[in-house]
C-alpha cells in the first residue's frame, strides 16, 4: 500500500516514469541518497517532481494536502530552496523576484558562495519537523566557481539533510559533485504529451496565444518541453513591436546595424539578450541555411556570459552577419 501512495504522490507528473520510479522506491524502502541530480531539459516537471518527493520526504510517502501546500508556498521549516539570484545594493535577489524589484539585470543572475554558506548553516541544525533538513538548488549550472568548491565540502560532510540539484547542463557540473549524487534522469515530453499540455496553453488567457503558437522559432527553442514553450510565448510577448520587425528584415547596412545594437541593449535585459540569441540562431537558419551567422552569435552568447560590453559585443556581431549574409 506504501508503494501505491507513493506513487499517486507524482500523478501529476507527466510521462517522466523512470524519475517516478527511482523517487517512489526510495520513498517505500526510505533509502534517501544524501543528495540527487535532477537531469534534464527545462519545463518538464523537474521542480514539480521535486516538490512532490519533498513531500513524501514529510509525510513518509502518503499524499497530504496540507504539507503540499506548505512545500508549493516554500513554507517549511526543514526546506529551503536555492535560487540564481542578482547582487543589488549589497542585497541578494532571487531570480523569480527580481521582475519585481527596481534592479539592473545587465548581468546574468549567479547562485553565490553566500548562498551555499547558508546551506551549511542550515545542515548543521537539527530538523525541527520532518526526519531530514531539504535542500533543493534550481538552475545549479549557475553555479559560480567558489560556491561549486564551497558545495562540494558540504557534500564531503556529515549532515542531517539530503540536496537535490536541478540543471539542464550536467556537463557543466564538477564531476567530483556529480559523483556524490544519485542521477534521476528526466527526458523530453512525447508528442502526444505536448499535445496535451499544449490544449492547456490555447485556453491560457495569453493575449495572441494563436499566433504565437504559429511561430516556428517558438517551437524550435522550447525543444519538446511544455514548460520551455510558455515562458518563450511570456518572453516573446514582452519584445516592443518594432524591435521584432528590425530583427526580421536585419540590417542592410553598417549605420543599421549600429541602431539596432543600440535598441537591442537599450530595450532589453541581459537575460532577454541572451534568449534573442537564441531565436535569432533558429530564424537566421531557417531564413539562409548559413552556419557561419550561427557561430558568431554563438561567440556573442560567450561574451556576453562573460561580461563583455553588451553594445558592443552586439555591433561588432551584428556587422560580422551582415558581411556573411550579403
Amino acid at each position: 500500500m506504501v508503494k501505491e501512495l507513493s506513487q499517486q504522490l507524482f500523478d501529476d507528473v507527466i510521462n517522466q516514469n523512470t524519475a517516478v520510479s527511482l523517487l517512489s522506491v526510495a520513498l517505500k524502502k526510505n533509502q534517501i541518497a544524501p543528495a540527487y541530480l535532477f537531469s534534464g531539459p527545462s519545463g518538464v516537471g523537474r521542480s514539480l517532481t521535486a516538490r512532490r518527493f519533498l513531500e513524501g520526504l514529510i509525510t513518509g510517502g502518503i499524499p497530504e494536502i496540507r504539507e503540499r501546500r506548505r512545500v508549493e508556498a516554500l513554507n517549511h521549516p526543514d526546506l529551503i530552496w536555492i535560487e540564481p539570484t542578482y547582487l543589488h545594493q549589497g542585497k541578494l535577489i532571487p531570480q523569480s523576484n527580481a521582475s519585481n524589484e527596481t534592479i539592473s539585470r545587465r548581468n546574468p543572475p549567479q547562485i553565490r558562495l553566500e548562498q551555499i554558506k547558508a546551506i551549511k548553516a542550515f545542515l548543521s541544525k537539527k530538523p525541527l519537523e520532518a526526519d531530514l533538513g531539504m535542500v533543493v538548488i534550481d538552475a545549479f549550472e549557475m553555479m559560480n566557481e567558489s560556491a561549486s568548491n564551497a558545495l562540494l565540502k558540504t557534500l564531503e560532510e556529515p549532515r542531517n539533510g539530503t540536496l537535490i540539484l536541478i540543471t539542464e547542463k550536467p556537463e557543466s557540473i564538477l564531476d567530483t559533485i556529480r559523483s556524490r549524487c544519485q542521477i534521476i534522469p528526466f527526458n523530453r515530453l512525447n508528442k502526444e504529451a505536448i499535445e496535451k499540455v499544449l490544449s492547456k496553453i490555447k485556453s491560457m488567457k495569453m493575449p495572441d496565444i494563436e499566433y504565437a503558437l504559429q511561430q516556428k522559432e517558438l517551437i524550435n527553442l522550447s525543444n519538446g518541453s511544455p514548460g520551455a514553450l510558455i515562458k518563450n510565448i511570456e518572453i516573446w510577448q514582452e519584445f516592443p513591436q518594432e524591435l521584432w520587425d528590425s530583427l526580421k528584415t536585419l540590417p542592410q547596412q553598417p549605420i543599421e546595424a549600429l541602431s539596432l545594437a543600440r535598441d537591442i541593449t537599450d530595450q532589453l535585459d541581459i537575460q532577454q539578450q541572451l534568449w534573442l540569441i537564441n531565436w535569432l540562431q533558429y530564424y537566421l537558419w531557417r531564413q539562409n541555411n548559413d552556419a557561419i551567422p550561427i557561430r558568431k552569435l554563438e561567440i556573442l552568447r560567450s561574451q556576453l556570459n562573460s561580461f563583455v560590453q553588451p553594445r558592443l559585443a552586439w555591433e561588432v556581431t551584428l556587422l560580422r552577419i551582415i558581411q556573411a549574409i550579403t
